[in-house]
């Protein structure tokens, strides 16, 4: 079967950065959710830096929980997010990209940066009509985030070498769904270039 006809469709005038759940559950080898992401980071890091220095909207986002109702399905199928505690030190931001006083920490308890949270609103009172996507994991908050973007009419990037999953098979598969159906899958440099 083929795939159909793509084009690709960049940034709007008033783009924002969604840093997703790069935390040190996600983001740091020690975790038992984590995995190697020194290369992932580095790239968020030429992100925010980006965004940054144009006065941009940044968004982060943690997945954590602070009661047993929260993501009771989700954890229930995958009860290694227990471990995610609010407060805890697995949902601290890492170290190396760590927000300013300016850029949005949003609190999530399911796979999209959207879902149940204050992002939409955010976004919307700041104008911004397309965003760049970057985080962990991939296959599964990065993605639920960048397909959720798009179906609230935003234009979609996604950083391909900001994005970092434990499973590499599931990294690449998903980086090339989301290219062909829901935005542009470029690198971290590019989507900076962008914003010129």
């Amino acid at each position: 079967m083929a795939t159909l006809p793509h084009a690709r469709v960049g940034l709007g005038k008033h783009p924002a950065l969604i840093i997703v759940d790069a935390t040190l559950g996600f983001a740091d080898k020690a975790s038992p959710l984590g995995a190697e992401s020194s290369s992932e980071l580095a790239a968020i890091a030429a992100l925010i830096k980006g965004f940054r220095s144009r006065k941009l909207p940044i968004a982060y986002t943690v997945n954590a929980y602070s009661r047993s109702d929260q993501g009771s399905v989700l954890r229930e199928k995958l009860p290694i997010l227990n471990l995610l505690e609010e407060g805890g030190m697995l949902a601290d931001i890492h170290p190396e990209i760590l927000p300013s006083t300016d850029d949005l920490v949003i609190i999530k308890r399911l796979p999209s940066a959207f879902f149940g949270t204050s992002l939409l609103n955010s976004l919307q009172a700041r104008n911004v009509d397309s965003v760049v996507v970057c985080g962990f994991s991939t296959s599964g908050c990065v993605r639920a985030s960048a397909v959720d973007a798009l179906q609230h009419n935003f234009r979609v990037v996604v950083a391909s070498d900001a994005c970092g999953d434990r499973d590499r098979y599931a990294h690449d598969a998903n980086l090339r769904d989301i290219g062909l159906k829901y935005g542009d899958v470029i690198s971290a440099e590019e989507a900076i270039a962008l914003l010129a």
